[in-house]
Formats: C-alpha cells, sequence, structure tokens
C-alpha cells in the first residue's frame, strides 16, 4: 500500500505549527507522528497538506493508497482497524470524522484537500465503516503536552522492542526500575539522578545527560541533544533532536533544532524548531487566581478556554527571545519572531513581529529574518534551501495580507 498522511481543518488550530509542516510532522511523545504511522504500517509516507507545502512535503499516489488523517495518533486497536480497510472503504469515527480510507489511484488523484471534509459527497459509493474504539487525536496545540505522557509509553514499546539498552553508568543515580530506561548507542550520562518511578526515561543516540542533571519520567531526549548541567527536568517532557536544554523543564515539547539552554523556568509549553530562549526567561504556566487559561486560536480568531489550569508558552519555528524574557500564561507566539525586553509580552504575537511591548512591534524584515537563518542553519551543517525560504515567504505574506 502507498500512505498518504493528509491534513484536515483541524490544521488551522494547531497552527503556529503548522504554518510550516502538515500535523502529522508534529512531535508528541518521542517520535512525530508521521514517524509512529510509518514504525507502525512499516511504510514510507507520503502527504496531502496544503498547496505551499506540497513541494518539501510532497503527494503521490499508486494503485493501492492508504490515506490516514495526519493529527490522529496510533495505538495497536486502531492499526489493526486501518489494516483490514479494503479498497473502497472509509474509517470514521462517531463524530464522522474521517479517519482513514483506502482507494484506487484513480480517486486518489482526483482527491483535494477541501474533499475531505466533505465525505458523503465526495465518496458516495464507499463503505463507511465507524470506529468506536479510543482514539486520539490532536485538535489544538495545548493537545500536544496534554498527551505527551501517553505517547511518550507507546513510543518507547515500540522503539525498544526486542533491543537492549545500552548501560547506565555507576557515577549515576537510578530511582525506579531498569527496564523503564533505555539508553542508544553513543548517548553519555554522567553523575545524573534519573527516576522512572514516575515514568519512561529514553536517551537518544549520541544524546548528553551532563552532571548533576535531575531528570524525572516520563522523559525523552533525542538524538544528538543534551541536558545541561544542573538541568532540572519533570515529566512528561521531550527534547526533540539536536536541541539543548538547561535550568527547569515541566511538561515541555521541544519538537527540535531548538535551545533553552540556560537557567529560567518553562512549563507545559510547546517549542517548535529553531527556537532560541535566551537566559534567565521564564514562562508562567499558573495565573494567579487559578482560573482555566485562555489561549489564542488561529482557527477560531480569537482567545479560547483551554479547561486547563496549566498552561505556558505556544512558540513557532524560528522564533527567539533575548535574556531576561518574561512570557505571561498562555501566550502564542508565531513563526520567526525576535522578542526582547523585560515586560510581559503580549499573550499573542503574530509571525515576523520584531520588539518588545514596551516600545511596540514592527514587521521583521524577511530579508533579515532569511539572513539569521541561514546563519543558525549554518552551524548545524544545514542549508536554509529555497524551498524552505518559499514556505517562510508566504507565511510573512499571510501575515502582512499580501496574498
Amino acid at each position: 500500500m502507498n500512505l498518504i498522511l493528509f491534513d484536515n481543518e483541524a490544521r488551522n488550530h494547531l497552527l503556529p505549527f503548522t504554518f510550516t509542516r502538515p500535523a502529522t510532522d508534529i512531535r508528541c511523545g518521542v517520535l512525530t507522528i508521521r514517524e509512529k504511522w510509518e514504525k507502525r504500517l512499516h511504510l514510507s509516507s507520503f502527504s496531502l497538506t496544503e498547496n505551499y507545502l506540497q513541494t518539501k512535503f510532497p503527494f503521490h499516489s499508486d494503485d493501492d493508497n492508504l490515506f490516514v488523517l495526519g493529527n490522529l495518533l496510533p495505538n495497536n486497536d486502531l492499526v489493526h482497524a486501518i489494516q483490514e480497510l479494503q479498497k473502497g472503504e472509509l474509517l470514521l469515527d462517531s463524530d464522522q470524522t474521517l479517519l482513514a480510507l483506502r482507494c484506487n489511484q484513480e480517486n486518489a488523484q482526483n482527491l483535494k484537500l477541501s474533499d475531505l471534509s466533505s465525505i458523503n459527497a465526495t465518496f458516495p459509493s464507499f463503505s463507511s465503516i465507524f470506529y468506536k474504539k479510543e482514539i486520539t487525536i490532536l485538535k489544538h496545540t495545548f493537545d500536544i503536552f496534554q498527551y505527551n505522557e501517553q505517547e511518550i509509553g507507546l513510543d518507547f514499546e515500540i522503539i525498544t522492542h526486542g533491543r537492549n539498552s545500552c548501560p547506565l553508568g555507576k557515577s549515576n543515580v537510578l530511582i525506579g526500575e531498569a527496564d523503564k530506561l533505555f539508553i542508544e548507542e553513543g548517548a553519555q550520562i554522567a553523575n545524573a539522578t534519573l527516576n522512572t518511578r514516575t515514568g519512561y526515561i529514553y536517551i537518544g543516540k549520541d544524546a548528553e545527560v551532563m552532571e548533576g542533571s535531575m531528570i524525572r519520567g516520563p522523559f525523552a531526549l533525542c538524538e544528538h541533544s543534551s541536558t545541561k548541567m544542573g538541568a532540572k527536568i519533570y515529566g512528561a517532557t521531550t527534547i526533540g533532536p539536536h536541541s539543548k536544554v538547561g535550568g527547569e523543564l515541566s511538561n515541555v515539547v521541544i519538537f527540535g533544532y531548538s535551545n533553552k539552554a540556560h537557567d529560567g523556568f518553562l512549563g507545559n509549553s510547546i517549542l517548535g524548531e529553531w527556537c532560541n530562549i535566551g537566559a534567565d526567561s521564564n514562562a508562567s504556566n499558573l495565573k494567579n487566581n487559578y482560573s482555566n487559561v485562555r489561549l489564542w486560536d488561529y482557527g477560531e480568531q480569537k482567545k479560547i478556554d483551554t479547561g486547563l489550569q496549566f498552561c505556558g508558552l505556544i512558540m513557532g519555528d524560528h522564533s527567539k527571545c533575548g535574556i531576561n524574557t518574561m512570557f505571561n500564561t498562555g501566550t502564542v507566539i508565531g513563526v520567526f519572531a525576535a522578542l526582547f525586553g523585560g515586560d510581559y509580552h503580549h499573550t499573542f504575537v503574530p509571525s515576523f513581529s520584531f520588539g518588545n511591548p514596551a516600545s511596540g512591534y514592527e514587521p521583521y524584515n524577511f530579508d533579515k529574518a532569511i539572513q539569521t537563518a541561514q546563519r543558525v542553519f549554518h552551524r548545524r551543517n544545514k542549508n536554509l534551501d529555497e524551498t524552505e525560504q518559499n514556505i517562510l515567504r508566504k507565511v510573512y505574506d499571510n501575515t502582512f495580507g499580501k496574498d
């Protein structure tokens, strides 16, 4: 089968992260959603997403195509139900949300992203199968850290099944069960305290846990990432690949290639890729009156009640802040914002904003932003190619109404 992971209207509620990627490339747990499906189905995948993203995340159809909702998180029962689908069958949940479909090449080639919200009109001859068991769908950004504990556990089992962990060095202290700790080849851990009583701990290939780090599971440190000396980390936290973290973190998800390397607190928060948090910066995750946190929702174009008492910082790709930056409870920062100053920033800062609340925000010059990104990419031996630049240009134009 040819696996295609598709976006639906929920991508608008997962912005700013889906400005620069399909929903399926969001990290939740150890793996991205795409990686979860590919590992479970033993297939490589393609994407059906917004036109401006398709060059980087291509679409391809074949004789036998399996479409799966990109923000749907897999479990064993769901994977089995999807594998049982025949050509001409749809899998729906109780709300008639399309979870998966299997079709021939003619159906696949004629399918548009907008068609997937009108199932009966698009596929009048298809048979509908209703899936009645429990499912997990990312419907809002804050679902990412809400489901992170669950997903670390599921991913841990998939990644480590039938494999042996590298040994933990004698200079470290392990509290809890050794079988809930997995260390990949090349990882370095010295004089650290690891607590698996509260959940699984996964240390990726060539990752480093520096001296004095204190970590409580569930926790995932992905390949080539590091915790700085004396880091204090509470679960459920995921540090994506090629990232550095220090200070205090609690229930944080970092997609990858981002740094929060210094002292300061970050809790119930999500950072995209290529973000940087300056030294001694802090993000509140609890209101003084303990009421529910309200959070900017791009899909609704207003703040919504998250139903959560704890919700911190949501920061899109390439955004950065200077030292001693303060973020209030429930703050959303778009893509490529450059922020500084000691005052609390606005709880919604649009993409490509430059400045601080005291003197005001202004548009971040696109060419200067790209020059910064090229320097950052060069440090990681990567290239900000034309495809990446075109995606960022699209986000910039959308932000300032230039389309």
